[in-house]
């Protein structure tokens, strides 16, 4: 399943390999002082959407249909694993997990 990424400062690419995951991660880890630009993101090519931000803050959602969730303090490889299952397009796995609605 095509996926595409969103990095901190605007620029978009197709996802390639599993090995650019990390290092969009660590685009985030860069000016902390600039929270304007705080977040990173993997979309696929049905419109599901994994962003994140600083301290492991993660959504859930459909950027056309909505459905927002969250979730707090989610560990690096966890946040991977999230980025990889939305990637193969492993939605029912992702819903799994412990999701709160919204966006707080």
């Amino acid at each position: 399943m095509a996926s595409s990424i969103l990095h901190r400062y605007g620029a978009g690419d197709d996802l390639t390999s599993e090995a650019e995951l990390p290092l969009l991660l660590r685009e985030l880890d860069d000016r902390p002082e600039d929270v304007e630009h705080g977040s990173v993101a993997i979309t696929n090519e049905t419109g599901w959407c994994i962003s994140v931000s600083r301290g492991g803050y993660v959504i859930l959602e459909h950027l056309e249909n909505g459905g927002e969730r969250h979730m707090k303090g989610v560990a690096e490889p966890k946040i991977i694993e999230l980025w990889t299952r939305l990637a193969a397009g492993d939605l029912a796995k992702i819903e799994q997990e412990p999701w709160r609605p919204g966006y707080q």
